[in-house]
């Protein structure tokens, strides 16, 4: 009972800890009338800037406000080289630095779907509270060189290895890596490269991870411990005063303690150095601590001081890594299981006696064979230690990713010793060399990285070399985690084999599909763009994939392509791209290089890159349909000779597509504008009724025509719009138009992915109420 009571009290005071620093972290805000309005902000940069293509983006803590406005302590800002055709000189931008900067900001907003990246809570983890863009001003200007602090310190001296790095190595594919290696900035990495590494399993690497911060903390550890013993070769006999095992415990401590600050403070860096501190500690203090202990040690003041570490999955990973370890290896036996060393030396080679009545070739003999076991010993500890995280993390991989490497322990075997032994300490020795010894060690290193790419390249693009599967339900999860457990159990465990059988209905999951007759459309949240997945049955269709948001990232790898991977579709049976605007084929070629598509419908020319990525293209033509498990579509627009009309705007070609099932109809009519409307009104007015409608072009007010509402007559409304989008969409005139037809009206900025299931009513989902969170709209 005292056990429980102690427990409800721990849980009381951890939700009531939580709730106090999540209403401190919320409390700056920004007024929403304050929004888009010009203020002008003296601060310091206090982070590791990013630079990209067109500009450099930066945390920037707000000292003042010229015109007093309340403005969040803490923002992020973005300055782009030019906006809408203005010339915008960037500034070099370098932590520390006082700035004087006209800004324009907005309240922490980001994209809502389902498995999808949570950019508002990230905002928040980090302290920031608004996010915008640096305006060309005559008063944009560097005020101070360097404002000193510990945070400062650190980042300058991130920035500077960084820039060594990058500087011994111009133009060099994977000198990014190397950065990543050394400060934990994993930004400069392409997109390409990220997808080869998770692939094949060895993501984890490529950054500060607590291997490397181990390793890194050991040998200075052994070298201290070595010199400290020797008293640094003088007479001082420093052991007498202090205790080598102390001096290397606190400079392993320390050590690490400075890698994970260069890190940038990441939850496995932050793991590793509290285990490290703790064992430091028990050093100190002369006190014996279980290996169990000091993870939960580590794992309470990793949630203490950030309760929403929780929330991202290097938090479980890290520490399910680490306790799938502990309990495969901590108190086995070498004969159950090869985890550990013999405990006693009763099975070790004979030595020498003390008298010393073996021969010497004896003695040599002996020792070589003792070396020999424990090389083999550690080989064997090595390998059993990799078949229990790639066995154990198979249920949370699938729950976090829905997909599991397979060729990830012959990829990790590869890559572990090679990055951690030999990449690694090359990289932090060639960032603190004199730049002529930099370079060929620098050099060497990003040789080695690049042989491993190409290696892991290769894996990659084996047919099998990831395994999808729909991400589980809780329950399907927690069945398959306890028969990994029972499969990873000591040796003599009854039938560890049937552990096994629990992956069985995890990784041979069917895609949730709708009844036959049914139909599900998701309105996914992409910003301001346009992507809306149909399912019936037995088919998906994909109806346009979003915008492009740079030239690395688009509405199809941020948002499609992870949905359909948690979802476990690796399969559309057709695309149709309505039209050549950015916001509507920006992610076609991600989607066409993520997922089998079976063919391309589109008004997208012949030259378009779209269109020759397709396996099968067709341009849309008014009088298309067919069926799909008792799903009717049709294509209602646009004509055949529109094609031959160079003049005709990209909007005016917009595919026009009708979805009925069950006598309930969705519209999906692109950015088509009042002249199409009409056009269509004139020719198949009977065909336009529909249930649901997606606000043509956003909203705009060239479209959404009082008589073309009036054939429609939906009761639901989509606006895909983006938050505070420069077009300023939907058109307040046309938004209220169709309050006014009594419409139930959708916005995506507000409330994120919107799910119809059409059955014998439409059931209406809007991802942000259901899936309701405290910093949404915050």
């Amino acid at each position: 009972m005292r056990r429980l009571l102690a427990l409800a009290a721990g849980l009381m005071l951890g939700v009531g800890w939580a709730a106090l620093l999540a209403a401190r972290a919320l409390a700056p805000q920004l007024a929403a009338a304050d929004e888009g309005r010009d203020l002008t902000l003296v601060g310091v940069v206090d982070n590791l800037p990013y630079r990209f293509s067109d500009g450099v983006r930066f945390q920037f803590k707000v000292e003042s406000v010229a015109d007093g406005t309340a403005v969040p302590p803490r923002v992020v800002l973005s300055w782009y080289a030019g906006q809408r055709g203005v010339v915008n000189e960037v500034g070099v931008v370098r932590p520390g630095e006082r700035w004087r900067l006209t800004v324009r900001l907005q309240r922490p907003h980001g994209n809502a779907n389902p498995h999808g990246f949570d950019y508002e809570v990230w905002l928040l983890e980090q302290g920031v509270r608004a996010t915008g863009y640096v305006r060309p001003a005559r008063g944009n200007r560097r005020l101070d060189g360097f404002v000193p602090s510990v945070g400062n310190v650190v980042e300058r001296c991130r920035d500077a290895l960084r820039e060594r790095i990058l500087g011994a190595l111009p133009g060099q594919e994977y000198a990014n890596v190397l950065v990543a290696l050394v400060v934990g900035d994993q930004r400069g990495i392409a997109q390409s490269d990220w997808q080869v590494f998770n692939r094949t399993g060895v993501g984890h690497l490529i950054s500060i991870s607590g291997l490397h911060i181990t390793m890194v903390a050991g040998l200075a550890a052994l070298a201290v411990s070595a010199l400290w013993r020797r008293s640094f070769f003088t007479g001082a006999q420093l052991p007498l005063l202090l205790p080598a095992q102390k001096v290397a415990a606190i400079t392993g401590a320390g050590v690490a303690l400075l890698y994970v600050l260069l890190a940038g403070f990441g939850v496995p860096a932050q793991r590793t150095l509290y285990m490290l501190a703790v064992v430091a500690a028990a050093l100190w203090l002369d006190r014996i601590t279980s290996v169990s202990y000091v993870l939960c040690a580590a794992l309470g003041l990793v949630v203490l001081l950030d309760p929403w570490a929780v929330l991202w999955p290097g938090f479980w990973l890290s520490f399910g890594a680490v306790a799938l370890i502990l309990y495969a290896t901590v108190g086995r036996t070498a004969n159950s299981g090869g985890a550990t060393a013999p405990a006693t030396g009763a099975s070790e080679p004979p030595t020498a006696s003390a008298s010393g009545s073996a021969s010497a070739p004896a003695r040599a003999k002996a020792q070589a064979q003792m070396r020999a076991r424990r090389v083999w010993q550690a080989l064997r500890l090595g390998a059993h230690t990799q078949y229990v995280v790639t066995c154990g993390l198979v249920p949370l991989t699938m729950l976090l990713f829905a997909q599991v490497s397979l060729v990830s322990p012959l990829a990790n075997a590869l890559a572990i010793p090679l990055v951690s032994l030999v990449v690694t300490p090359l990289a932090l020795l060639g960032s603190v060399l004199p730049m002529a010894l930099a370079v060929p060690v620098l050099g060497l290193a990003h040789w080695l990285v690049r042989a491993l790419a190409a290696c892991l390249q290769w894996f990659s693009g084996w047919e099998l070399a990831v395994w999808c599967a729909p991400t589980p339900p809780w329950w399907l999860f927690g069945w398959a985690m306890l028969g990994t457990l029972w499969l990873l159990a000591p040796r003599g465990w009854p039938g560890r084999w049937l552990g096994l059988l629990s992956w069985i209905p995890l990784l041979t999951a069917p895609p949730a599909s709708p009844p036959a007759g049914q139909l599900w459309v998701t309105a996914l949240d992409v910003g301001q763009g346009m992507a809306l997945l149909v399912e019936t049955a037995g088919h998906r269709l994909l109806y346009d994939t979003g915008p492009a948001y740079s030239p690395e990232s688009n509405g199809g790898n941020r948002v499609i392509l992870p949905y359909l991977r948690a979802r476990g579709i690796g399969q559309l049976d057709g695309l149709i791209v309505s039209h050549s605007d950015i916001d509507h084929a920006g992610g076609a070629l991600a989607v066409l290089g993520g997922v089998r598509v079976g063919w391309l419908l589109s008004s997208l020319s012949a030259s378009h890159a779209v269109v020759r990525a397709a396996p099968r293209h067709g341009p849309c033509v008014a009088g298309q349909g067919w069926s799909w498990d008792g799903v009717r579509f049709e294509i209602l627009h646009p004509l055949a000779d529109s094609y031959a009309d160079a003049a005709l705007k990209p909007n005016a070609r917009g595919c026009t597509l009708r979805i009925s099932a069950g006598g309930r109809a969705i519209l999906l009519a692109a950015d088509i504008e009042a002249a199409q409307e009409a056009a269509l009104l004139a020719r198949a007015p009977e065909r336009l009724r529909a249930d649901v409608l997606l606000a043509p072009h956003h909203g705009s007010g060239t479209s959404s025509t009082l008589p073309f509402l009036l054939a429609v007559r939906p009761e639901l409304a989509l606006f895909q719009v983006g938050y505070r989008n420069r077009y300023r969409h939907p058109k307040a005139e046309v938004f209220e138009r169709y309050g006014a037809l009594g419409v139930r009206r959708l916005r995506s900025d507000e409330a994120g992915a919107v799910t119809l299931v059409f059955g014998a009513g439409i059931d209406v989902t809007a991802y942000r109420q259901r899936h309701a969170r405290y910093w949404y709209a915050r």
